[in-house]
């Protein structure tokens, strides 16, 4: 059994006192590949050399992070581009458009998407797109984009079954992480209806830990807990699961 971590923040100080075992305990559950998206500026080292440290297992994607995003979000986007010249990523994220916290620097933000999902078009890669209260506000930049060229995964889906029907349209496959084992969550039903070929799994480490670990630290070890509840959605055994989505994690990143 296979599977892509295709979100994690292993490179952040959470991961400082045990990253190697961590990674072992992973690649002991079948975990393969660790996708890593970028967060800033100040988050590239680290995260380059972490997927230098573990070649050919930690990707690293390049990306500003909407909460990032403040009034010198143009020099960072500047910075962000130099470094694509220097280095080999798989995708362009995180990026998109969070309002959850703060809603000061919303253009700013829709600017960055724009700037940055341009960028992947012309780049040739997918797009990892974080959404928090601003789904119709990603949507509405996707929707400038529309065409072959664009590509990518709706990290952590936030929406409703017309939103996952919406990004699947736009070619888009949905990252399903912890909130999945979650006892109230509604991303179960999203799933069955929309169908497993449009999934990636996630863990979003260190945030977003699946049940019974909810509130702990995640890790990427845990993605299995999120394939079970998968495979018993759609009826299935978890070796099935795996294979699907780890052909459509392959197929979406170039892996």
């Amino acid at each position: 059994m296979k599977l892509i971590d295709t979100h994690t923040h292993l490179y952040l100080p959470e991961f400082d006192s045990d990253r190697d075992e961590m990674i072992n305990r992973a690649a002991g559950n079948g975990i393969v590949k660790l996708l890593m998206p970028n967060i800033n500026c100040h988050s590239v080292e680290a995260m380059i050399s972490a997927a230098d440290r573990y070649k050919g297992t930690c990707l690293p994607m390049l990306g500003l992070h909407p909460a990032s995003v403040k009034d010198d979000y143009r020099l960072q986007l500047d910075d962000l581009e130099k470094i694509f010249a220097e280095h080999q990523f798989i995708a362009v994220g995180e990026i998109g458009i969070d309002l959850y916290w703060d809603k000061t620097h919303k253009a700013e933000q829709t600017d960055a998407m724009r700037r940055q999902v341009a960028f992947a078009i012309s780049s040739g890669l997918p797009v990892a797109v974080h959404s928090r209260e601003a789904l119709p506000e990603v949507f509405s930049v996707l929707d400038e984009f529309a065409g072959p060229g664009l590509k990518g995964v709706l990290h952590a889906f936030p929406g409703t079954i017309q939103d996952a029907e919406k990004a699947v349209r736009m070619g888009f496959m949905l990252g399903i992480g912890g909130p999945l084992t979650f006892k109230n969550s509604n991303l179960g039903k999203i799933v069955k209806e929309i169908g497993i070929d449009h999934v990636v799994l996630e863990t979003d480490s260190p945030y977003l830990a699946p049940a019974p670990f909810r509130g702990m630290r995640n890790e990427s070890s845990y993605l299995p807990v999120i394939n079970k509840k998968l495979a018993e959605i759609f009826g299935i055994s978890e070796e099935e699961s795996s294979s699907i989505i780890y052909e459509n994690s392959c197929c979406l990143f170039k892996i």
